[in-house]
């Protein structure tokens, strides 16, 4: 007896806490954000106009559907259209991140140690990224020529590079503005070209206090570079007891092909570096003037 496929259930997102909060209280937000949150917020640009709006019309039949029939039994269905948002929408950034998991673990990670890395930078410094988004990039960049010049450091072969995927988030646990990079690092540096291919070697212990100083460096180097900050600041931000830059290093984790364990933290880590504002079971805390009866 042939297999039989599960049956497609269509979702109805306007069902959730979560659309209903936003549908019914968006417009009036819209209306009064120019008021009252530009000086801590930066302004409302249309990007985010246009991801909420379409937000509310995936998912829903009306707006949109493709019908889908199979050429063998003649079953058919009707498919709504989706926003295909990062991020907003639940439903469409968790394919994202499930397929960006799976890309990443089959075609892009080697069978070798990595570790995941994250870098923060101080409240003091977050106003200027708020402000320019476009240093979100230079953030990115920082904290990868950190890593790639201290492995080098760590691995002195001529020659010798580490490979990392960096993942750029805006926001925090509690979604306020917190600028801050994951990164998916290789645990030492690939050395050589030769004809049987680049070989590995494993970085040695290291000290997170001298990896937090070096992207320390070149973040004030950067700021200072983009006009943005003075070196009257970056001498009262080195006389902070805490700096406010922090360094996370994870365990080793070894490449995705040595072992099943492996595999399962490799995805786990690429789809957690992609996780979207907001999951299901968090909405169920809305006060109760938030919510439909």
């Amino acid at each position: 007896m042939p297999g039989t496929s599960p049956i497609y259930r269509p979702r109805k997102p306007q069902d959730s806490p979560y659309y209903q909060c936003i549908e019914d209280h968006f417009e009036e937000f819209e209306r009064i954000y120019d008021d009252r949150f530009p000086k801590k917020y930066g302004f409302l640009r249309p990007y985010v106009k246009q991801i909420i709006y379409r937000y509310l019309d995936c998912g829903i039949l009306h707006h949109g559907f493709a019908r889908v029939k199979c050429g063998e039994c003649g079953h058919e269905y009707l498919l709504s259209f989706s926003c295909k948002r990062r991020h907003f929408c639940p439903s469409c950034h968790q394919k994202r991140v499930v397929e960006f998991g799976e890309w990443l673990c089959e075609e892009v990670l080697k069978t070798i140690p990595h570790r995941h890395f994250v870098f923060s930078i101080p409240k003091i410094l977050r106003r200027y990224f708020l402000y320019d988004r476009k240093l979100l990039s230079d953030l990115s960049r920082c904290g990868w020529e950190t890593l790639k010049e201290y492995f080098r450091e760590a691995v002195p072969e001529e020659g010798a590079v580490p490979g990392a995927v960096v993942v750029i988030h805006s926001f925090g646990d509690l979604l306020g503005w917190h600028p801050h990079l994951h990164v998916l690092c290789t645990d030492g540096c690939f050395c050589g070209n030769g004809p049987a291919g680049a070989g590995f070697r494993v970085a040695p212990l290291f000290e997170l206090k001298n990896l937090e100083e070096i992207f320390r460096h070149k973040v004030f180097k950067m700021l200072l570079s983009k006009g943005k900050i003075t070196e009257d600041l970056i001498d009262m931000l080195m006389k902070w007891r805490h700096s406010g830059f922090n360094v996370f290093c994870g365990s080793r984790n070894r490449g995705p092909a040595l072992e099943k364990v492996g595999s399962e933290r490799s995805e786990e880590f690429s789809q957690g570096v992609k996780r979207p504002l907001k999951t299901w079971p968090d909405t169920s805390f809305a006060p109760p003037s938030l919510r439909r009866e």
